[in-house]
């Protein structure tokens, strides 16, 4: 029961503080194309790979382009999909990208959430966009090496962790 009382205070708190922070319109407050370097952060290697991330409107009304492309030259990789209120006023929109998988997303003032599970892949992704720059962030877990805890005693549920095996950010500069 402290666990919920606790994560219920969180909640309230975190809530609050998202109430303080300056007016935005998504998406169109944060049109652009971002450039920088991805970071990726795994048990035995760092790697660091140049990322960008464009998103801009299209001629369709409330559809807008949502793009990641990760490399350069040869290695360059370009992701295409598309970005689509599902109920803007909630804050909640869907990345389609473009071969039937559709990832809700979730928009609270300058930040975006998104978590899904694929091939026993547990991905959390979050951005914050602030008016020159965006902070890019995937957090990775194996669902299979999942752990669970507590539930011993009659008032302590059961808790299900993640280890998190790996973690890409990446500080992109508006260009």
């Amino acid at each position: 029961m402290r666990v919920i009382a606790t994560l219920f205070m969180l909640l309230v708190f975190f809530f609050g503080k998202s109430q303080e922070t300056t007016e935005t319109t998504f998406p169109q407050d944060f049109f652009g194309i971002y450039t920088g370097t991805l970071n990726i952060y795994a048990a035995k290697a760092t790697q660091e790979i140049p990322m960008e991330f464009h998103l801009l409107p299209t001629e369709i009304n409330e559809q807008y382009i949502y793009k990641l492309v990760y490399g350069e030259g040869e290695q360059r990789q370009e992701r295409d999909y598309l970005l689509q209120p599902k109920d803007a006023d909630l804050g909640i929109y869907e990345v389609d990208e473009q071969n039937g998988i559709i990832l809700e997303n979730r928009v609270v003032g300058n930040k975006m959430y998104t978590l899904f599970e694929v091939q026993e892949s547990l991905l959390t992704t979050f951005i914050t966009f602030e008016k020159d720059h965006l902070l890019f962030e995937i957090v990775y877990s194996d669902t299979s090496k999942k752990e669970t805890s507590g539930g011993q005693e009659e008032d302590v549920p059961v808790v299900t962790s993640y280890p998190i095996s790996v973690v890409q950010k990446a500080y992109l500069i508006k260009q």
